[in-house]
């Protein structure tokens, strides 16, 4: 699946689960949505997410901002329906 086909899925702002393998190699649960701008402070990312296969998301349990890299990506929760991968 790719970056668009995720970002078509979970609609704005709209809640959602993804599980994923994290850099260190944990499995991580998160609870996420995605175009939240309130906690931004300004200012751009130095590099291109996209281009790095990075989901900009926001962490709702930790109230911060976090990417997903789609690679690793396992599970994903939208609307009650789970898409493996």
């Amino acid at each position: 699946m790719t970056l668009h086909e995720i970002v078509a899925l979970a609609n704005k702002g709209q809640i959602f689960s993804a599980q994923f393998i994290k850099k260190n190699g944990e499995i991580r649960d998160m609870v996420c949505r995605l175009g939240v701008v309130k906690h931004l402070k300004g200012g751009e990312l130095k590099y291109d997410a996209k281009a790095r296969n990075l989901l900009p998301v926001f962490d709702m349990q930790k109230k911060a901002y976090r990417m997903i890299n789609i690679s690793t990506l396992r599970q994903l929760k939208i609307s009650g329906q789970v898409y493996k991968f």
